[in-house]
């Protein structure tokens, strides 16, 4: 059965189209990752599919139900975590989760095993009684999530969920979606992150409002058009620059304190990379082909749709 799916999704603001004819399904028990840049349409397409907003085109189903023909339905069989998570600052731990427990109606008789579990399942228990406005902010995403799940959904949404959080508490926090996995909750996430997509299922790249590709992680990077070479030196920006400048046939990225060159003829490539290097005086420190990731392959779709629309 298909968790979510949806038909030429489409939202307008004024001149905006904030998501352009997006047609995409995701299967019950799967992760799927929305990936884009900021502005691309990632929040208003999950306040379509959370049926928070109605679409001005197209239709959308969670779970079977129609976002706006059956919206109230749909918010109770879902679970959403927005950018800013709604938590009460100076409700403690416990109390913010008995809160979200109130307004879905949970019975009190019964309830404190499902919170206790809860507590346990996003390692909080220590900090049960802490307001939730002392937590760091790994720990408001986790009560944040603890509180999307007290009436146990069978689809959850989570938008941009790890933004802004230090890395250690960016792997807690998928520890604890692979866990959710596993007990059959669908997934579905939007992030910034390249990094994060990789861990997904399958990834929708979205940019304009316009899904350009959809696929597993690996079968995406298969999109990728020529050869990517690592270039290394100790002056990775002015080594970035030259390289564009002598190198208009390749494509030039710079990955942190690493170049990426993007060429079909990576033998020659190399040599050119090396001469420029060497007669600019910057020092080499490595060079070497690699695969690409899903950042190399996004910033490849992305500027080849800009072409495509230039031209």
């Amino acid at each position: 059965m298909l968790a979510i799916k949806t038909e030429n999704l489409t939202k307008i603001f004024g001149d905006l189209t904030a998501v352009d004819g997006l047609t995409l399904s995701v299967a019950e028990g799967e992760l799927f990752g929305l990936v884009g840049s900021d502005g691309a349409g990632k929040t208003t397409t999950m306040r379509l599919l959370t049926a928070i907003m109605d679409p001005t085109a197209g239709d959308a189903w969670v779970m079977g139900l129609h976002t706006v023909r059956d919206a109230e339905t749909v918010k109770s069989e879902i679970g959403y975590m927005s950018q800013r998570f709604g938590l009460y600052p100076d409700l403690t731990v416990q109390e913010n989760i008995h809160f979200y427990a109130d307004i879905f109606g949970l019975p009190r008789r019964g309830r404190g095993g499902k919170v206790e579990e809860l507590l346990a399942f996003s390692n909080l228990i220590p900090f049960r009684k802490r307001k939730a406005g002392n937590l760091s902010g790994g720990m408001k995403q986790k009560l944040g999530l603890a509180c999307a799940l007290i009436h146990t959904p069978k689809v959850l949404f989570l938008d941009e969920p790890t933004n802004g959080v230090d890395p250690v508490s960016r792997r807690d926090f998928w520890r604890i979606l692979y866990r959710l996995l596993k007990e059959r909750v669908t997934i579905f996430v939007s992030t910034a992150y390249l990094d994060e997509a990789d861990r997904c299922n399958r990834v929708g790249l979205i940019h304009r409002g316009k899904l350009l590709a959809c696929d597993t992680p690996d079968t995406l990077k298969g999109l990728m058009n020529g050869t990517i070479i690592e270039v290394r030196t100790g002056e990775p920006r002015r080594t970035a620059r030259l390289l564009r400048e002598r190198m208009p046939q390749t494509d030039v990225g710079l990955f942190g304190d690493k170049i990426h060159v993007v060429t079909s003829d990576p033998d020659a490539a190399l040599r050119e990379a090396e001469a420029i290097c060497s007669l600019e005086g910057v020092p080499l420190l490595g060079r070497r082909i690699i695969e690409p990731s899903l950042e190399d392959v996004f910033v490849s779709v992305i500027g080849g749709n800009a072409a495509g629309e230039h031209a």
